[in-house]
């Protein structure tokens, strides 16, 4: 007879205990069906996974995978997108797994008041994300100085790029700091999070904002409208608007 495999269990997020009857015909992570693990009148909602391929070792290897990484976040966002459907949820991000029920339970006995306080905050609420690019300079013109004032005439050309570089990247600074002021007075909630390198956007200018806004469902028009305006307003920046998503930037679970 075959060995039953290992499983430890996954954490999605955290809800009422009512907010988790969506969960029926949900597929989680592993193609499991997601359940609810209930702690202090919460729902702690979760799924069993194989250690094999969601143990420690094994996601220190997978989390690499990108193909691997990117069917795992689809799954795990699709079920805290159904969550967010039927009332507030405190999500967790991905690679949260417990050794069993009774962690899970502990984990949210242990911070009841906190999950409870953020999901009254998040309540009729969701998160949109701003992304603010430097935008690249125009190629100068071709150097056609040529005899014996051509390379004191080149050089003073570059301290005059390199000037006005540094003088773009401290004004779209400004800008971007302006920004995310100006959409934190909308939201009942702000934060920024690192850039994210080049290779993670499709830009060719570094990103000077990665602001997270946590927004009224119904002012979310006029958020939009705001982020537009920074946009059109801007002579040295791409801004653009990402959502809505569930709250992972205002969530207490981050860390648990």
């Amino acid at each position: 007879m075959k060995a039953t495999e290992e499983t430890g269990v996954w954490l999605y997020a955290v809800t009422s205990e009512a907010g988790a009857a969506v969960l029926g015909g949900l597929a989680g992570v592993s193609a499991e069906r997601p359940r609810a693990v209930t702690a202090g009148g919460l729902a702690a909602v979760v799924g069993d996974v194989p250690l094999s391929s969601f143990g420690e070792e094994a996601l220190r290897h997978n989390l690499e995978d990108l193909d691997w990484l990117s069917t795992v976040a689809r799954a795990h966002d699709s079920v805290i997108a159904a969550l967010v459907e039927e009332g507030p949820v405190a999500p967790v991000r991905l690679a949260t797994v417990y050794h069993d029920d009774a962690s899970v339970r502990g984990a949210v006995e242990e911070r009841c008041a906190d999950f409870e306080r953020t999901l009254e905050h998040v309540s009729g609420r969701v998160e949109w994300g701003v992304k603010a690019f430097l935008q690249t300079e125009p190629e100068p013109a071709a150097d056609v100085t040529s005899g014996e004032g051509a390379g004191a005439a080149y050089l003073a050309r570059r301290r005059k790029a390199l000037a006005s570089s540094e003088e773009r990247q401290r004004h779209a600074a400004e800008q971007a700091n302006h920004i995310h002021a100006e959409l934190s007075e909308l939201a009942a909630d702000a934060c920024t999070h690192p850039p994210q390198s080049r290779a993670l956007t499709d830009q060719d200018g570094p990103m000077m904002l990665n602001g997270a806004y946590l927004v009224d469902a119904q002012r979310a028009e006029r958020f939009a409208e705001a982020v537009a305006s920074c946009g059109r307003g801007s002579p040295v920046l791409t801004v653009t608007l990402t959502g809505p998503w569930p709250p992972y930037s205002f969530s207490s679970l981050e860390g648990s």
